[in-house]
């Protein structure tokens, strides 16, 4: 049995406050010039996807939980995967059916936690 304070069934978590961005799909052309701007990011199909290496699993990690703090105040989650002391990560706007200005966003975001080299 897990000891410690309980928490009554009334508590509620305050959700991130979620950020309106543009959600209707770009065209190719716009996509690309937008692409053609990012460091490290590739198109990939109607996903935009980088790889990232970090030192350790536990940089990788900590990356992942910032992304997954931006991904709430978004509400728009990546397709991703680690391995040790990488992440895939790949952004699309499903609902969409392509890219839209809500998944540069989130790469812009994700960029600017980035250590800087």
């Amino acid at each position: 049995m897990l000891s410690g304070p309980r928490l009554s069934r009334d508590v509620t978590c305050n959700r991130l406050e979620t950020m309106p961005v543009d959600r209707r799909p770009l065209s190719p052309d716009e996509a690309a010039c937008l692409v053609d701007a990012l460091d490290g990011w590739e198109l990939d199909g109607v996903s935009l996807r980088r790889r990232l290496v970090f030192d350790s699993f536990v940089q990788a990690f900590g990356f992942m939980a910032q992304v997954a703090l931006i991904a709430e105040r978004l509400d728009h989650h990546p397709n991703w995967s680690n391995v040790y002391n990488r992440v895939d990560v790949a952004i699309t706007t499903h609902d969409a059916g392509g890219l839209t200005a809500l998944d540069f966003e989130f790469v812009r975001q994700v960029d600017a936690i980035l250590p800087r080299a």
